[in-house]
């Protein structure tokens, strides 16, 4: 029976790997990593958007200001920055980090312990501010 279970956990993580997808159990989470997908690890969403840094931070900043963020404190460095805020009346980190030429990781957390679908949200309307460019 050991032997039997065994092989079904490798044909289903094999199933995933020839999808082009990863999986990987952390600490009792899954994740779920392939192209153009979001990870979300404890309490954090993060992607990679194929823009210079300088636009996607210009689109997180126009997605917090279009969601009328509150107590708006912007912090950005060369090659990194973070933008904290109160939207509806929960905290969002919003962090930014140059990864290679073209190539920008954002990382979105809500609340205390994070909210999936609200990070969810925040980075789809990043991506709609950055298609619009």
């Amino acid at each position: 029976m050991k032997k039997r279970r065994r092989w079904v956990g490798l044909l289903v993580i094999g199933a995933f790997m020839i999808s082009g997808c990863a999986v990987a159990w952390v600490g009792g989470t899954a994740l779920v990593a392939g192209s153009g997908t979001y990870v979300y690890i404890s309490g954090d969403m993060k992607t990679d958007y194929y823009h210079s840094f300088e636009t996607t931070w210009t689109a997180c900043q126009k997605t917090v200001a279009d969601m009328r963020g509150l107590d708006v404190l912007p912090e950005k460095e060369i090659g990194n920055g973070s933008i904290s805020a109160f939207i509806n009346d929960e905290k969002v980190r919003i962090d930014v980090t140059y990864k290679a030429k073209n190539v920008t990781t954002v990382s979105v957390r809500v609340g205390l312990i994070g909210n999936k679908l609200s990070s969810q949200m925040i980075h789809d309307r990043i991506g709609d501010n950055l298609a619009k460019k």
